[in-house]
């Protein structure tokens, strides 16, 4: 789901504080009266993260303690260097987000992605989604029709989803949607299946079986009509993650002891009282509030204990919300033997959905020009067989695929290769977040409240921008600003021009379903009785 001033930044780039050292022990043989003591922790210092210090920061609130898992803040918007240019000087390139997503119309509201990239000059390039070639595992062959097809039946499937959500009628699946609008791929149709993928998957991280047709519509319409329709990929030498340590700049200083690197949470004790953290290398932090930015992976993974368990309501919705790994495997050769002009290539394999589907050239004269760079995007089941085999296994399958598409290149082996293993960071435990089918708001903002005083804010937190790097920024911020405003008494239940309406998310207790137990009967071919009787000795 897709995602930079000298000084400012080469102070930012040196934010760091080494936990104080300590004799190890169980967080058990601490209490909460030797731990340091912050008003409000927050717990990970990517977007989330970093926009609710700098929203507490702006309330006037300055003590806080930032806890990273990382040597580094970002979070998931992660580079690494990877092959050489002409002087023989690496690229940076981007492990997890890449895209500034939905930028902005002038004089309209822009994406703060957008105006952080412009604030600190990140260099990016307009993401042209129509120029794209399409082949199969004879070479190139036109089934550019089939993506016109595609986008008849999405705009059509949009206005239902428009239409469910208005009347709060049942959810689909975006399949179902899809398919009622007149796009339905058969099985053995690879074409068609290469262009499902490529117009859904490679945004939403999952199949159209396992997203909502209406959140999955709602999300990428309040991007591209509050925002824009441009995608904007990022190019910056300096990183993705300049943006968010330019934002820290504002706020932190270097070296400030504030941000606490390299500590890995281990165990959350909450109540409505406060919040005490404990860590890996046996420090701990008391805090009166605390805001957790793990990213849904961590969560569902159980990768952090929590004291007491927190409430069942949170717990299920937890697990009912989805994360996905999607995962970009990038090839520099010693020339580009595929065609200079075009950005994307489709690849229509004739026995698997999404085997090695799209390729992207970074060679072009607006990216890395003659770098020779191609990356290829794969998502899920495919990306979590990548991480379990080897790298040469997993470039000898791409070879396989490219030597496919483009039958009269003489294509040689790759001089550098290199993709992450998302879903196995325990950091992270997957890329971004997706919203199931049939899944209701009211589940989500279980997801999203908080219990007692631990707050939770993400991307995956985010109603309006679920998935979107954007929605991260706009979930820290809030419970930031949240937080502050309960605590200087600024809150109010009530409309008030003068007052901030906030306070404690809500949720609910117990949700139920839509049908009432009295329509289950013989009349309607549900022998519920016997069902009842069955699950209840």
């Amino acid at each position: 789901m897709h995602l930079r001033c000298i000084s400012l930044l080469t102070a930012a780039a040196g934010l760091a504080l080494q936990p104080a050292g300590a004799v190890p022990h169980s967080p058990r043989d601490q209490d909460a009266g030797t731990c340091k003591k912050t008003t409000v922790a927050i717990l990970g210092g990517g977007i989330a993260g970093i926009a609710a210090a700098q929203a507490l920061a702006n309330a006037s609130v300055h003590d806080f303690a930032i806890l990273e898992y990382r040597d580094t803040i970002g979070g998931r918007a992660w580079h690494k260097p990877f092959g050489k240019d002409k002087d023989g000087k690496p690229y940076i390139i981007e492990m997890g987000a890449n895209w500034v997503q939905g930028l902005g119309n002038p004089g309209g509201p822009q994406n703060p992605i957008w105006s952080l990239a412009q604030k600190y000059q990140l260099k990016t390039q307009y993401s042209d989604y129509d120029n794209i070639s399409t082949y199969n595992e004879h070479g190139y062959k036109d089934y550019s029709h089939l993506l016109s097809e595609y986008d008849d039946a999405y705009d059509i499937a949009n206005a239902k989803a428009g239409e469910i959500l208005l009347n709060n009628l049942q959810d689909q699946s975006a399949q179902s949607g899809l398919a009622l609008a007149g796009w339905n791929p058969k099985k053995h149709d690879m074409e068609a299946q290469a262009v499902d993928w490529w117009k859904w998957d490679f945004e939403d991280n999952f199949t159209p079986l396992e997203s909502s047709l209406v959140y999955g519509c709602a999300g990428d319409n309040l991007t591209v009509n509050g925002f824009s329709d441009h995608d904007n990929f990022v190019l910056d030498q300096r990183g993705f993650n300049t943006i968010i340590k330019g934002m820290a700049s504002e706020f932190m200083k270097e070296n400030d002891p504030r941000l606490h690197l390299n500590t890995e949470v281990t165990e959350i004790q909450y109540s409505k009282d406060g919040v005490t953290i404990h860590n890996k290398d046996g420090s701990c932090v008391s805090a009166a509030y605390a805001i957790c930015t793990f990213s849904l992976g961590v969560l569902q993974n159980d990768a952090v204990k929590f004291t007491p368990s927190l409430p069942e309501w949170k717990q299920t919705a937890i697990q009912k919300f989805t994360m996905g790994t999607y995962t970009k495997i990038f090839m520099q050769f010693n020339e580009t033997f595929w065609p200079k002009n075009t950005q994307y290539f489709l690849y229509a394999d004739p026995a698997m959905r999404g085997w090695y589907p799209v390729f992207q050239s970074l060679s072009m004269p607006e990216f890395f020009p003659d770098s020779n760079i191609l990356f290829v995007t794969v998502t899920n089941e495919l990306a979590w067989r990548a991480e379990r085999q080897s790298d040469e296994e997993t470039k000898q399958e791409i070879m396989a695929v490219l030597r496919k598409m483009f039958p009269d290149q003489q294509i040689p082996e790759p001089t550098a290769f290199l993709y992450p293993r998302w879903s196995t960071e325990p950091w992270s435990y997957g890329s971004y977040s997706n919203w199931p089918p049939a899944t209701t708001l009211e589940m989500h903002e279980n997801l999203r409240a908080n219990a007692g005083r631990l707050w939770f804010a993400g991307e995956a937190t985010s109603p309006t921008y679920f998935g979107f790097l954007h929605g991260a920024w706009f979930e820290g911020r809030d419970a930031g600003q949240n937080i502050a405003a309960i605590m200087q008494n600024r809150c109010v239940n009530v409309e008030s021009d003068k007052l901030r309406e906030c306070g404690p998310r809500k949720h609910w207790e117990t949700l139920h379903g839509t049908t009432p137990l009295a329509d289950y009967s013989a009349l309607t071919g549900w022998m519920a009785d016997s069902f009842l009787n069955t699950n209840s000795e």
